[in-house]
């Protein structure tokens, strides 16, 4: 390991006391890639990693890729991949990440479902497996879980619950590193068609309560523009997608008070459902 591996290893244990979250693959604009789990209007297939239930709400099956170097270093780097399947018995999701670089990283692998229970409730679950590689200390991996639910108590106020880890996956063979429980409430608020409001109050273990809070609002049909903060660690992102026919793109900025800019890149693309 070279003196800037070395270096880098000191900034993500640093991140780990500074940040939200005590994970390197969370992305920093979490709350841009889950935006929209609470709503009728504004689901898309990324919204499941914020709350597996509202895969009941995807329209059409579809695929997504989403890309952040976080502030600016490349070996900090954070990519995703998700795809959702609709099917007669419910939706199932399938999300794919990996961070960091060769020295350090971190990937994650996890299977999604959800489902409608009536109208008013959707039920979801995500089995993932964790694995970290550190370079000189070999690897090691966990088994997590993940469940959520949404009620929408109208046609334009949700709310819902999702717990991640909630038996604590832990890795390695003395299980002496273990990943974080995180209890999270959200709700969503659709004023129209056009504008959603939405928030998160989460609970981590060992870590403050951190408010995740954002808006998304459609100028047109085609263009729409997201906003977004998160309490805990004063950080905030904003961002724009562009819709061609079945393709989004999104250019998204994150900023935080000491580390810096944080940039990503968000493609969705959504297959059209076939007529029966």
């Amino acid at each position: 390991m070279n003196l800037r591996s070395g270096l880098l290893l000191g900034v993500i244990f640093h991140l780990f006391s500074v940040s939200d979250a005590q994970i390197l693959r969370r992305p920093l604009t979490a709350g841009y890639t889950g935006f929209g789990a609470y709503s009728f209007n504004h689901t898309d297939i990324f919204s499941f990693t914020a709350n597996q239930a509202s895969l009941a709400q995807i329209k059409n099956p579809g695929a997504g890729l989403f890309g952040e170097r976080r502030f600016m270093l490349s070996e900090l780097n954070n990519y995703m991949a998700v795809a959702g399947l609709i099917t007669s018995s419910g939706n199932f999701g399938l999300k794919a990440g990996y961070s960091g670089f060769s020295d350090y990283n971190e990937t994650q692998i996890g299977l999604a479902y959800g489902r409608k229970l009536g109208n008013k409730t959707d039920i979801g679950a995500q089995f993932n497996y964790n694995g970290i590689n550190i370079s000189g200390y070999g690897n090691a991996a966990a088994i997590s879980v993940e469940l959520g639910a949404i009620i929408h108590i109208t046609d334009k106020f949700h709310t819902g619950v999702h717990i991640n880890n909630p038996i604590g996956g832990k890795f390695g063979k003395d299980q002496q590193e273990k990943l974080p429980s995180v209890y999270t409430a959200g709700f969503g608020y659709e004023a129209s068609e056009k504008l959603l409001v939405s928030a998160e109050i989460e609970k981590e273990e060992d870590q403050p309560v951190n408010v995740n809070a954002g808006f998304q609002y459609k100028l047109i049909p085609q263009v729409l523009v997201r906003a977004g903060l998160s309490s805990a660690s004063s950080s905030g992102w904003v961002g724009a997608g562009l819709s061609i026919r079945s393709f989004r793109l999104d250019i998204i900025t994150s900023w935080h008070p000491q580390l810096g800019v944080t940039p990503g890149l968000l493609l969705i693309f959504n297959l059209d459902k076939k007529e029966e």
